[in-house]
């Protein structure tokens, strides 16, 4: 059982920057592949960016946060990180994160074990 918990999010104008973060509970953490995701109203939810489990040597971006966002992870830490520089008022959206139970990420949002609550990041234009 993972437990996660996003915190970073908030109010910033567009080309500014803000890092979010997501802390786990429990001991096994770098056995998770872990994933961002969004959901701006109306809209379902997306697919943003994923690491692999262990060293996170292996990530991969929704095409469009390639060059602007990127997702880290301290196992030392349990937490993972998305920092995103250059936003853009679409990226408005409650940003989740997401584990699973494996060595290897996914893009699907079915492939994913545990969620956390979100955090809102508002990209003012």
């Amino acid at each position: 059982q993972v437990q996660l918990v996003e915190s970073g999010g908030g109010l910033v104008q567009a080309g500014g920057s803000l890092r979010l973060s997501c802390a786990a509970s429990g001991r096994t953490f770098s056995r998770y592949a872990m994933g961002w995701f969004r959901q701006a109203p109306g809209k379902e939810r997306e697919f943003v960016a994923a690491i692999n489990w262990s060293s996170g040597d292996s990530t991969y971006y929704t095409d469009s946060v390639k060059g602007r966002f990127t997702i880290s992870r301290d196992n030392a830490k349990n937490t993972m990180y998305l920092q995103m520089n250059s936003l853009k008022p679409e990226d408005t959206a409650v940003y989740y994160c997401a584990a699973r139970n494996s060595a290897i990420w996914r893009i699907n949002a079915s492939g994913y074990d545990y969620w956390g609550q979100g955090t809102q990041v508002t990209v003012s234009s």
